[in-house]
């Protein structure tokens, strides 16, 4: 429901005049069966009671009251707060991060100029396959470099002619000359033909820039034209399929019992696996590596996310929803304790979380209380 509806439900609600009803645990407070019926005629009246054309209020000390019926139409239910050892949570800060086996990069090796593919320059988004020729690198060279190349080029083409007349002035003299000599002229001049094939190569021929694994291109930063220089990032492809989580523990000890994790994101909750952790402090943190079992969630490499994690560790508390938990004027957490037939009371809580939507309460409550877990926030606004 849109929440720019909901001061307007909750003043309908209010005004209805209310009536008794049973509630019962984790269950809707249903439609009042015991509405008391009118006086029979001839007879005197009773004092009306205490829901009969009331409507919500807060009390002085801070609690509410509620008829039934409006508890019904707001949808207030409860859970029995029960005290029992819960897994000890672990809250991170995480980041995504690319499959170290499903990401990579591709960065220019040499000074040179970009030019596009055999398909063009891949833009962003598009998939690519493990191997496949992305674009061209043109290396760039100075003119006194290419004028000593070319001058070493001059070099051994004379070199070459003068072993080539060599073979064949050899050759010629088959059996004046001894074998050993023709056969050296001979690998002279083909070893000075391969030299020169090598330095012609270096001088005009270009470099292919291939897709190191097979994926999605999520970064372009090369453009047609384009001079750059060595270790430049022109591509970096990744695997959307195939992607990780990345977060800090500021206690190394922990991350020998993390037994299973949940990330929270703006786009809901992700079910983790934990992977291993690092044995080298970065920045007085020691990095714990995390894979997605979710599928089909749209993740961006670099998003932030907060991973809940949780280990061998146990705390004695009260496992409630975390709709449960709302804040009062003050800003501190509180939860609504039924208290009374059509009558709640907040109490002033300390919690932690114990996934992405649990929370165990430390304190606050005790055992056996009636504890709101829906409609909490409709009764925080009872004014």
């Amino acid at each position: 429901m849109n929440a720019s509806f909901l001061p307007v439900l909750l003043a309908a609600a209010l005004s209805l005049p209310g009536a008794p009803a049973t509630a019962h645990e984790g269950e809707a407070h249903d439609t009042p069966s015991d509405v008391r019926a009118a006086p029979a005629e001839g007879t005197a009246a009773s004092a009306p009671g205490p829901d009969e054309g009331a409507a919500a209020q807060r009390q002085a000390d801070g609690s509410v009251f509620v008829p039934k019926l409006v508890q019904y139409r707001i949808g207030v239910r409860t859970q029995r707060a029960r005290l029992e050892p819960l897994s000890a949570p672990l809250q991170l800060a995480g980041v995504v991060v690319a499959d170290p086996n499903a990401g990579g990069r591709v960065q220019a090796s040499q000074a040179g100029r970009v030019e596009p593919g055999p398909s063009g320059l891949p833009m962003l988004g598009q998939g690519v396959a493990k191997g496949q020729v992305i674009a061209w690198l043109q290396p760039t060279i100075g003119n006194v470099e290419r004028g000593n190349q070319q001058a070493e080029l001059a070099a051994i083409d004379a070199q070459l002619e003068i072993a080539k007349g060599r073979v064949a002035r050899y050759e010629q003299l088959d059996g004046a000359v001894p074998r050993k000599d023709l056969e050296a002229a001979r690998v002279e001049a083909r070893a000075l033909q391969l030299r020169r094939a090598a330095l012609s190569a270096g001088l005009g021929a270009r470099e292919a820039l291939r897709a190191p694994v097979s994926g999605v291109v999520s970064v372009a930063a090369a453009v047609a034209g384009q001079v750059v220089e060595p270790r430049d990032i022109l591509f970096e492809i990744v695997d959307p399929s195939r992607l990780a989580i990345e977060a800090l523990a500021y206690d190394p000890a922990l991350a020998d019992g993390i037994r299973s994790a949940d990330a929270v994101t703006s786009g809901g909750t992700l079910s983790l696996q934990f992977a291993g952790a690092g044995r080298q402090l970065r920045g007085q943190a020691l990095p714990l590596l995390f894979r997605v079992k979710t599928p089909g969630v749209a993740l961006a490499v670099g998003q932030p996310v907060q991973v809940i994690a949780r280990s061998a560790r146990t705390l004695r508390g009260v496992a409630l929803p975390q709709e449960a938990l709302v804040r009062n004027r003050a800003g501190e957490w509180v939860v609504w304790v039924h208290v009374a037939p059509e009558r709640f009371a907040p109490r002033r809580v300390v919690s932690e979380a114990l996934d992405a939507r649990t929370v165990a309460v430390a304190s606050g409550i005790a055992p056996g209380d009636q504890v709101v877990v829906s409609g909490a926030s409709l009764l925080a606004q009872v004014r």
